[in-house]
């Protein structure tokens, strides 16, 4: 992912509400370990981590409250009519890069050629360069494929107008393409995962997940969050520190 964007931008990123994602994304480290450890405990038939105390899962909420990103609205289709993608990119970017691939473009391209803007840019230069760190951000950790350097040119037509893009369901998008490469994941013959950073994002600031069952951690403690379940007095997981939120009946809710 790219450095911190120019604060020129930030009426832009926060019109299309992609401020808060932004800065709390920014410097994330992965913890291969931990996404390991926990896609063994998922199951695809219910969305949810099968741990000895219950079953837990990463909410619609969880991405709102924590990523900052809308979960009402219009959705994030992924299907687009066949586009000339060079001209998308010409008309919103101002640029067309070398290589095109599927509609998919290189993010170095686009860290190449758009510098951070200045108080000598022209408001259409800065417009470019927020519509070109909005893509970084989708295809740096909020929905990344494999190659973790491409992003497809399908989210920029979304980013015709900074505050339409605002009011598109991000949130569920990047939810469900978090819980597709999930699945995708628990397949014996499946070597990476997509997504990885914000699953790292999402466990760095998750206040606690979401626990089912009749066997919790105490309500109300302070604990890490990998001691949000145990198996009798062990902790599967001792790390981040995470208040515990309290639950009224059996369905977690």
């Amino acid at each position: 992912m790219t450095g911190p964007p120019s604060l020129l931008i930030e009426d832009y990123l926060r019109e299309a509400d992609f401020w808060h994602v932004e800065m709390i994304g920014r410097g994330c480290k992965l913890d291969p370990k931990l996404i390991s450890a926990l896609i063994e405990r998922w199951r695809p038939e219910t969305h949810t981590f099968h741990l000895p105390c219950g079953e837990c899962t990463i909410t619609l909420e969880d991405v709102h409250l924590q990523l900052g990103l809308p979960v009402d609205g219009d959705a994030v289709t992924e299907s687009v009519h066949s586009a000339d993608w060079g001209a998308v990119c010409y008309e919103l970017l101002g640029a067309i890069p070398d290589n095109i691939n599927g509609g998919r473009i290189e993010m170095d391209w686009l860290r190449d050629t758009f510098p951070k803007p200045d108080d000598d840019s022209t408001e259409l230069e800065k417009i470019r360069y927020a519509r070109a760190y909005i893509l970084q951000i989708i295809g740096g950790y909020l929905m990344p494929d494999l190659s973790r350097n491409l992003v497809h040119l399908r989210w920029l037509l979304k980013l015709v107008d900074f505050r339409a893009a605002g009011e598109f369901s991000w949130g569920s998008a990047v939810l469900a393409t978090l819980y597709r490469e999930m699945c995708g994941a628990t397949r014996p013959n499946k070597a990476k995962i997509g997504g990885g950073t914000i699953w790292q994002v999402m466990l760095d600031y998750l206040p606690a997940l979401k626990i089912y069952g009749s066997n919790r951690a105490t309500v109300g403690s302070t604990s890490p969050i990998g001691q949000l379940c145990y198996c009798g007095d062990a902790p599967i997981r001792q790390s981040i520190t995470a208040i515990w939120i309290p639950t009224t009946d059996s369905c977690g809710t």
